[in-house]
């Protein structure tokens, strides 16, 4: 680890810019073909081109040169340092650095994507070039809007990612900082730096996008913090905000409501997704009117909750609201017979609470101890406004058809249906050729219908 290291270009990039002025020429393109077409149209047709086959057009004569270097072709790029010790190559770092050095200034769209390294020398490499890789993007001013930052959580890349926010974060529109899983503490201190940027901001740049889904540790109890609904108030310009469940407290729905006048009257929540898991905090209360009071702040507020091993009845109870405005609902479940717990109160009370906003439906459940077949039914008869409905369950293979039957005669929104029926091994066979045989009387369903339907095998 006495070595410094130093990201520089390939020895390769350097012959050849020295070589370029006698390597160049018109003659490389023939007069009756690309040489003849409109500058517009070659950098469309060069914006499909890899960075690689990119170096190579460079090179064929000066007017694909000087077309190459159009700042058009260069505003989204992605980092990808995944390198096994095993084939570590150190240009793969000197890459990423000599691209921000020489294409930084034109990028708007980043994402980096690095995967933990096992050994101490291939970290401590990985994180100078990283913090050069931030460095430069900040010398050269780089208008930075959505970034894509899909890291492990070392200390000390947090503090090299919270400096970069500080100086960048005025400029991104959109964040996502989906599975760090980091403690409270730096979670909201990374989170503040990215509220205190908003403040140096105009209404053009504001921060639209924002991706916690497992941001914090799972274990972590956020909703009991007054700090996250503060933090989050600072940011303005949210239009689509992703959490977990463990976030959500009466304080952060209220801290989400538009408060100031003006231009901020045209920007307001318009989505906000959550996600819960049986690992993740669950239990607090929120109140109905938290919700009622959001949903007339934020008109046309779609919310879209996902659930992952919720196996207490209460417990879904008290996070399915009926003041929600629930339009995407999602489920999954894996239960054996001598859980003392059934979907059926999801079925018969909690979602039919959402029967005029739900359009998106999907469960995933293994319910092969009690048929829940009618009560599916039911439960799509009644949700008159149902768009997707997506299903791996047992289920009777003529439930198949009886949905089909519900869709053509009665709702005409339902354009999506996707069906897997679990069975067991010695059935599998026989209940794939009885599904078969059902289908084969569907020829002619409706264009804009996606269906499709198959039997598998639960293990």
């Amino acid at each position: 680890m006495n070595e410094e290291f130093i990201p520089v270009q390939n020895s390769e990039d350097e012959d050849n810019g020295e070589k370029m002025e006698e390597v160049l020429s018109d003659a490389g393109c023939s007069s009756e073909s690309w040489a003849i077409l409109p500058v517009l149209c070659l950098t469309h047709v060069f914006k499909f081109l890899d960075e690689g086959d990119r170096r190579s057009a460079d090179l064929v004569c000066q007017r694909w040169h000087n077309i190459m270097h159009s700042p058009s072709l260069w505003r989204s790029h992605t980092f990808h340092l995944n390198v096994r010790p095993s084939k570590y190559r150190q240009s793969e770092f000197h890459s990423s650095v000599a691209y921000v050095q020489s294409r930084g200034v034109y990028l708007e769209r980043l994402a980096v994507l690095v995967n933990p390294p096992s050994t101490y020398s291939i970290a401590w490499r990985l994180l100078r070039t990283i913090k050069t890789v931030f460095d430069e993007l900040t010398r050269v001013r780089a208008s930075l809007k959505p970034a894509l930052l899909d890291f492990w959580t070392q200390k000390l890349f947090r503090y090299l990612l919270v400096s970069f926010l500080r100086a960048q974060g005025s400029k991104l529109d959109s964040v996502c900082l989906n599975g760090m899983k980091i403690g409270m503490i730096q979670g909201l201190e990374m989170l503040s730096t990215l509220a205190q940027s908003q403040k140096r901001t105009n209404h053009r740049y504001y921060i639209s996008t924002l991706d916690l889904k497992g941001f914090f540790s799972g274990e972590v109890p956020v909703y009991r913090n007054s700090n996250m609904p503060r933090t989050l108030s600072f940011m303005k310009g949210l239009t689509h905000l992703s959490l977990s469940y463990s976030c959500l407290s009466d304080e952060l729905l209220k801290a989400l409501q538009p408060r100031e006048r003006g231009l901020r009257d045209f920007i307001h929540l318009k989505t906000l997704s959550l996600w819960c898991s049986l690992n993740v905090p669950h239990g607090q209360v929120i109140c109905g009117h938290s919700w009622e009071s959001l949903a007339s702040c934020c008109p046309g507020l779609k919310v879209k909750i996902a659930v992952d091993q919720i196996l207490n009845t209460d417990r879904l109870a008290r996070i399915l609201l009926p003041e929600i405005p629930l339009v995407d609902f999602s489920m999954t479940t894996f239960y054996s017979p001598n859980e003392e717990w059934s979907p059926r109160p999801l079925f018969y009370v909690m979602l039919p609470q959402f029967r005029l906003t739900l359009k998106f439906l999907t469960l995933h459940l293994s319910n092969c101890s009690e048929l829940l077949d009618e009560e599916l039914l039911k439960l799509v008869r009644r949700c008159d406004r149902l768009e997707q409905l997506r299903v791996w369950a047992f289920l009777e293979i003529r439930t198949v058809q009886r949905l089909l039957r519900i869709r053509l005669a009665q709702r005409s929104l339902l354009n999506t249906i996707r069906v897997s029926v679990y069975s067991v091994e010695e059935d599998h066979e026989e209940q794939k050729e009885q599904l078969e045989k059902l289908l084969s009387t569907y020829r002619d369903l409706p264009p804009e219908l996606d269906f499709f339907a198959t039997v598998y095998p639960h293990v």
